[in-house]
């Protein structure tokens, strides 16, 4: 075991609702432990400027098109996540090495390389006096890469530390993700990992829509920021006719190559229908799709397990309809091994700080599609 870190992990996702901040402590390797978890939800009105810019970013043109727009929005961010950081290191007096921040992905187009995340990295250290590791998936698209799934590595850190004997038992482990993107990781037994040359390797992909869709329509037929545990699929009829012309017109197929965006679906096909309706319609969508993989990645269904992470595991309609099409298959919630699937992520974003600092890879061919293992993150100290 080498020298333990205690970083502190920053993530704003596609939800757009607010950061999770997670504090942990890791060799940056097999060896990590949780000191805290707290979730801090952005203002209304930061909410609907994210909403907002969001809508207008369709090409890579229209990140200069609104730049100034784009500017003035990363600094709010930026005082955002330092007020949280500041909170957090002032309220609970652990002492932390660095700061891993992903920042609010605005934009992602892996064919054109480029993918960026709204977050001042040299503002942030200045404002908490710390230093941060940011900007994680540059160097992942210079080499190759689709620049995500990133987090697959530090699934399979949970993996071995939580699952050790799932992992002698099952053919495969794996960790299905729904967030607005669904991405699945197939771990690996951590000196199965370390063996140059193994058969066993770490598999990771972006798969298909995951909240982003369901998020969309409730967004812009209703009041609400999400449907709440699927309450409105769940009350709401699947019109068959226009789901079956959807799937049949949907082109993310197995084998899954292309890192994802959500500007990559739309909900146009679920016009006219009510709310209730529209949401059990694309709702049902998405679990076809989130099925589909675990199909393709989980083989006999007596020989896999999967443990679902990420907000859309709250979502009973969601998942009582993947489970419906999935063969018999094992999907488990991740919290039965004792993990916070609210907080992967941002514990993964420490995870990567430590790795990024130890010049560790955090992407590998099998999971970013990168030339090599690749090592990421831009490390900055601004005071």
């Amino acid at each position: 075991m080498g020298k333990i870190y205690t970083a502190l992990g920053l993530m704003s996702g596609t939800s757009m609702d607010g950061v999770d901040a997670s504090i942990i402590r890791s060799d940056g390797n097999s060896e990590y432990s949780i000191k805290l978890d707290k979730y801090f939800e952005y203002e209304e009105e930061l909410r609907k400027k994210l909403i907002n810019i969001r809508s207008k970013i369709f090409r890579v043109e229209h990140l200069k098109a609104y730049s100034v727009e784009l500017n003035d929005l990363e600094r709010e961010i930026t005082l955002f996540h330092a007020n949280a950081v500041n909170e957090i290191l002032e309220s609970s007096k652990i002492e932390v090495d660095f700061l891993g921040f992903h920042g609010h992905t605005i934009f992602h187009d892996s064919k054109k390389k480029i993918s960026k995340q709204l977050g001042n990295g040299k503002l942030l250290s200045q404002l908490t006096k710390k230093i941060v590791i940011f900007n994680f998936r540059e160097n992942d698209l210079k080499h190759g890469g689709q620049g995500a799934p990133l987090v697959p590595i530090f699934h399979n850190t949970i993996a071995n530390k939580f699952l050790k004997k799932e992992l002698n038992k099952y053919f495969s482990v794996n960790i299905l993700n729904i967030g607005g993107i669904s991405n699945i990781t197939q771990t690996v037994k951590w000196e199965d990992f370390l063996k140059p040359n193994s058969i066993n390797v770490l598999r990771a992909c972006d798969i298909g829509p995951g909240n982003c869709l369901i998020d969309e329509w409730v967004r812009k037929n209703s009041n609400n920021k999400y449907d709440k545990g699927g309450e409105l699929a769940n009350v709401g009829k699947t019109d068959d006719l226009i789901l079956n012309q959807a799937l049949e017109n949907f082109d993310v197929i197995p084998p899954y190559k292309d890192s994802l965006d959500v500007r990559d679906f739309d909900i146009s096909f679920t016009k006219g229908l009510s709310l209730e309706n529209g949401a059990s319609t694309l709702t049902d969508f998405t679990a076809t799709q989130i099925a589909k993989a675990l199909v393709y990645f989980g083989g006999s269904s007596k020989s896999s397990i999967f443990l679902v992470s990420g907000g859309g595991r709250k979502n009973k309609y969601l998942i009582k309809s993947i489970i419906e099409n999935i063969r018999g298959m094992v999907l488990l919630p991740i919290e039965k091994y004792g993990i916070d699937g609210d907080f992967v992520e941002s514990q993964a974003f420490a995870y990567l700080a430590i790795r990024s600092f130890l010049k560790l890879p955090i992407s590998f061919p099998t999971t970013t599609g990168c030339k090599q293992p690749t090592i990421g993150g831009v490390t900055v100290k601004n005071f």
